[in-house]
């Protein structure tokens, strides 16, 4: 890129309001984490660049070799039809693949601005010397073909919006045309599919497996409507959703075609293909594989590929956010095909159930290492005579299933499996109701397991009445939720007298730090806390402290504050894992702060702090252990 021209007078005047490139790197969110060494000796070589109103600074090509530092005005990222897909303003950082840069096809001056350009070569430097800085970097730290490191196309895809990868104007035909019709105009479009639109509103969807499958194999004849062999009860996706979202419909419903709109206009179709390459470490190929799969041996073998999966995952930085939703996606899966596998052997059901998933794949936050927490909520026409046999049967199949595949037993029998967690809808209001009524230990150990649960497979009504009335019995209810605080103090972050990191001091883990028991759980329980206090039926933990900050039980920065901590010691958490899986190592949540850089370190020691600032907040909010 050329030499810019000097900073314009008025860009002169406001960064003459501003401290010295030394203190802003100081004060900067990202480089004030860099030895002061470091920062001096970017301060002499950074240059500010005057950028006038509406120039391109960088195309698709040169983002990723360069990283950009917004120090005055704004600069718009424009996708590849030169549609605005982000607005960024003072301080903010784009390159070098920061958030993804999948769709970005341009960065252009909104008005005056000006940057700082840091070559790629001079920010690797600088993560070797602080390697903690890929946290906030993510993959701008690796090299353009890093040796070994196996990517999963889907990271790019937390900021790659669907309309962006949509490739073409929706191909649609009339219902009423001939099959034969439907493969000519799939032929001649070189696609794999047909979208079926009747007075302009989507009717079906017929693919290239359809054809194969329900006219060639069975003899259909071809001169009928398409409509016969269509798929009607289609899952859509907005056009301005992530991309990471349509991944995830895929995974958990195994379907490899999604439609794409505008609101309720049909703008065109995302495939499988458009999201990910073909790998079998790829979520979606993964649960298309896990579908397939006719046993539990077969579906033993799938599963195994998770934690290849996960050493992906970790391997190219992803988010510990998106990582526990790929994971839990294919945990659902095996959890869905075991249900079939079971009801091709027994039989379909006699009455309506949905299976649950409770406590961190409710959530969608598992790992590779994760045991069972599930039951069966079943109609209330359930007669233990008639259907007893039926749903034990079935609940044990799945449970085994599961075992067999990895995901292990519940060590405190927490499973659909055990006649505690198999009951009709009204018992499940019962028990919640009883929790509410009287939270002993023993009630408030069993709620933080199954206040968060989520529908896998069945009919989902049944579990939404049971949340609804739990909502009802919880929102307000000071009283239980000061037990439930009470509760949630009882596990603090590892933090000394002089608030010094501080590791467990005997057993088989001394030394270490529990990530998860003593990190990420203290942010779990609180999240719940908000959740049940408003009646919010977010699951998700990121997504509780969202809405609780959206119904005014925290302040916007407290809730980030808080996503921000759990995003980072679940970030070490997976990394740590990953390190274990690649030694061969069964991965725990235990570890050692010498596998830290001291970057690393003081931002833990930081999160910690976080954590604990906001458990005194709690207990002052319900005062907890005064009622």
């Amino acid at each position: 890129m050329p030499a810019l021209p000097p900073l314009s007078p008025r860009m002169e005047q406001e960064l003459n309001n501003k401290p010295s490139l030394d203190s802003m790197l100081a004060q900067h969110r990202v480089f004030r984490h860099l030895p002061a060494h470091a920062r001096s000796m970017l301060s002499r070589t950074a240059a500010l660049q005057d950028i006038s109103a509406d120039t391109r600074i960088a195309d698709a090509d040169d983002l990723p070799n360069h990283l950009f530092w917004v120090v005055a005005g704004e600069v718009a990222l424009l996708d590849d039809h030169g549609e605005l897909l982000l607005l960024l303003g003072p301080d903010e950082l784009f390159g070098m693949g920061i958030g993804g840069l999948a769709g970005v096809g341009a960065a252009c001056a909104r008005g005056e601005a000006v940057l700082i350009r840091i070559d790629a070569t001079t920010v690797r430097e600088l993560i070797q010397e602080s390697p903690g800085l890929a946290f906030f970097l993510g993959s701008a730290g690796q090299p353009p073909t890093t040796v070994g490191a196996e990517r999963d196309p889907a990271l790019n895809l937390m900021t790659t919006q669907v309309r962006s990868l949509v490739k073409h104007e929706p191909i649609t035909m009339a219902p009423e045309r001939s099959i034969r019709e439907a493969a000519e105009l799939m032929s001649q479009r070189g696609v794999s599919s047909v979208l079926l639109v009747r007075d302009g509103q989507l009717a079906g969807l017929v693919t290239d497996r359809d054809l194969r499958n329900r006219v060639l194999a069975t003899g259909l004849d071809s001169a009928r409507p398409v409509d016969d062999i269509a798929t009607h009860a289609l899952m859509t996706i907005d056009q301005h959703s992530p991309a990471f979202d349509a991944l995830l419909l895929m995974a958990r419903h195994n379907i490899h075609h999604v439609p794409v709109v505008d609101g309720q206009r049909l703008t065109g179709m995302i495939t499988a293909t458009d999201l990910s390459q073909q790998n079998s470490t790829s979520a979606v190929h993964l649960a298309g594989e896990i579908r397939k799969q006719n046993s539990v041996e077969g579906l033993q073998t799938a599963a195994a590929k998770v934690a290849r999966l996960q050493q992906s995952l970790g391997g190219a930085h992803a988010s510990a956010y998106s990582t526990g939703h790929i994971i839990t996606a294919i945990t659902d899966a095996v959890t869905i095909r075991l249900i079939q596998l079971a009801q091709a052997q027994l039989g379909p059901a006699p009455i309506d159930f949905v299976w649950v998933a409770a406590g961190s794949q409710a959530r969608n936050e598992q790992t590779a290492r994760s045991d069972q927490d599930n039951g069966l909520v079943l109609a209330d026409d359930y007669d233990e005579a008639a259907h007893g046999e039926y749903f034990k049967a079935l609940a044990r199949f799945v449970c085994d299933g599961l075992n067999t595949c990895g995901y292990v037993y519940c060590p405190g029998e927490m499973m659909a499996m055990t006649d505690t967690w198999r009951l009709p809808r009204k018992r499940w209001i019962e028990r919640f109701t009883d929790w509410t009524s009287h939270p002993d230990p023993t009630a408030l150990m069993l709620t933080c397991v199954f206040f968060d649960m989520r529908a896998v497979h069945g009919n989902a009504s049944l579990l939404d009445d049971v949340r609804h009335q739990v909502h009802q019995q919880t929102r307000g209810n000071t009283i239980f939720l000061a037990h439930m605080a009470g509760n949630a103090l009882l596990r603090e972050p590892p933090l000394g007298l002089f608030k010094g990191i501080a590791t467990i001091r005997s057993g088989e883990h001394k030394g270490t730090v529990d990530l998860k028991h003593h990190g990420v759980v203290p942010i779990i329980d609180m999240a719940r806390i908000y959740a049940l206090a408003s009646g919010d039926a977010e699951v998700n933990t990121h997504d509780r402290l969202r809405a609780a900050a959206a119904n005014g039980l925290l302040n916007e920065n407290n809730a980030r504050d808080l996503q921000d901590a759990l995003e980072f010691i679940g970030f070490l958490r997976l990394q740590h894992q990953t390190r274990q899986l690649a030694a061969g190592q069964p991965p725990d949540n235990h570890l050692h702060p010498s596998e830290l850089s001291n970057f690393e370190q003081t931002q833990l020691k930081d999160a910690f702090q976080v954590v604990q600032t906001m458990q005194k907040g709690l207990a002052h909010r319900y005062q907890a252990g005064r009622f």
